[in-house]
């Protein structure tokens, strides 16, 4: 059966459920941290608008923030401030996320889903996964955004632990759906959801305008943490080097949007420290992106989300020294890359500064060279427009949503 097969036949399914006696489908969602609630909130919204499309009701629960909450989810628990990359940065978040992990299973043993999606939250979710093979096996479980194994397996038995609680997997990356596919995952590439995301976005025009900002502003968007432990060890070097670019440039302004608003103090109060031209906004962060003349980014999702609104930037990332140490001598920890830019591409199209590398003084040499050589920011954005094509076309979240409701068939008698 096609797909366009599956979705009159779950349609015509559904036209018997129309009653409004007819209970809800529900749903389980599963992540954590701010990129898993943003991405969380914007499936959820796609899945409201297929299932009214198909004529039924959804109860999605879940774990996540408040996004997802917006978006009509019932958290179980709110998981955006409880994340961290690194052994000992782990260590915080031990026992909250074991409480968090039994509170829920718990909840779906008393009362099953009638599928699971998984985003993201490598461990946790490899948990919460193993629980529902093990205790409800009859339930389809989807995952949406898989760790990224694919490109820096520190052992093939993850691979196979990822996919052995997986019936569907929904690749946002085509390596990523190569690489699972050639290890036996039931894949589907549907393109990445920051493609959806970016069809509403604010020109730089617009952009400016709604922050007040003038035309021949130079701003400089610093973008240092979504983690707790990227305030302790990301933050401090980055506004280091702004310190310095400050100094080169005095008609820099600093702007910082808040990925959570809990660490506005430890960002003012740096700003104060470190003596910067700086605005701290909240709930303005694709603004801030889209206004900037450059961008300095801590490494992850927000990287994607620059590229897509074409502003120049550098990705950066520090984690405990002790932590590097045992990734790079111990684990062989050595990716080709870790921005997704990047990763799309397999090729240099930002700069990576890593742990050693990431130091004000080279952070302050790339920001200046980007900001005043004209034919190196031409040559990345020529290289982001390469990125953009291998990205999928706009509808991702809502291709998403359609092949998850599809997954519901795994669990018809």
């Amino acid at each position: 059966m096609g797909q366009g097969d599956e979705a009159a036949f779950l349609a015509n399914e559904a036209h018997g459920m129309k009653s409004e006696t007819a209970p809800p489908i529900r749903i389980f969602i599963s992540t954590g941290e701010v990129s898993g609630d943003l991405q969380g909130s914007l499936l959820i919204e796609a899945l409201q608008r297929q299932a009214e499309a198909l004529g039924i009701r959804l109860e999605i629960l879940a774990l996540g923030g408040d996004r997802m909450a917006k978006a009509g989810a019932k958290l179980l628990a709110n998981t955006s401030a409880i994340g961290s990359i690194g052994l000992l940065e782990s260590l915080p978040y031990v026992w909250s996320t074991f409480q968090i992990q039994r509170q829920v299973k718990r909840h779906l043993q008393a009362h099953p889903p009638e599928l699971v999606v998984m985003i993201d939250y490598f461990g946790p979710n490899l948990s919460i996964g193993h629980f529902v093979r093990q205790h409800l096996p009859d339930v389809p479980t989807v995952y949406y955004i898989a760790p990224q194994e694919w490109v820096w397996s520190l052992s093939p038995r993850n691979t196979r632990r990822i996919l052995h609680i997986t019936d569907r997997l929904l690749a946002i990356f085509p390596g990523e759906a190569t690489y699972y596919e050639k290890q036996g995952g039931n894949v589907a590439w549907i393109g990445h959801p920051l493609v959806d995301r970016m069809q509403a976005a604010p020109s730089r025009a617009e952009a400016r305008a709604l922050l007040g900002m003038t035309a021949d502003q130079t701003a400089i968007a610093l973008i240092p943490a979504s983690r707790r432990q990227e305030i302790k060890y990301v933050l401090p070097v980055m506004f280091e080097a702004a310190q310095q670019i400050q100094a080169q440039l005095p008609q820099a302004h600093f702007w910082i949007p808040l990925s959570l608003e809990v660490y506005r103090g430890a960002i003012e109060q740096a700003v104060r420290q470190y003596g910067l031209r700086a605005t701290v906004v909240s709930g303005q962060s694709q603004a801030v992106m889209a206004a900037a003349d450059l961008a300095i980014a801590k490494s992850g999702t927000a990287n994607l989300e620059i590229a897509l609104l074409d502003v120049p930037q550098i990705a950066m990332y520090r984690v405990h020294p002790i932590t590097a140490w045992i990734a790079e001598h111990l684990l062989k920890f050595e990716p080709p890359f870790v921005s997704p830019p990047n990763l799309v591409l397999m090729d240099a199209a930002i700069p990576e500064l890593l742990q050693r590398q990431a130091t004000a003084d080279r952070i302050t040499q790339e920001s200046l060279d980007i900001l005043l050589n004209p034919a190196r920011r031409q040559k990345m954005l020529a290289q982001y427009e390469q990125m953009r094509q291998k990205l999928g076309d706009p509808g991702v979240c809502d291709r998403a949503a359609q092949e998850i409701l599809q997954c519901l068939k795994l669990n018809e008698t």
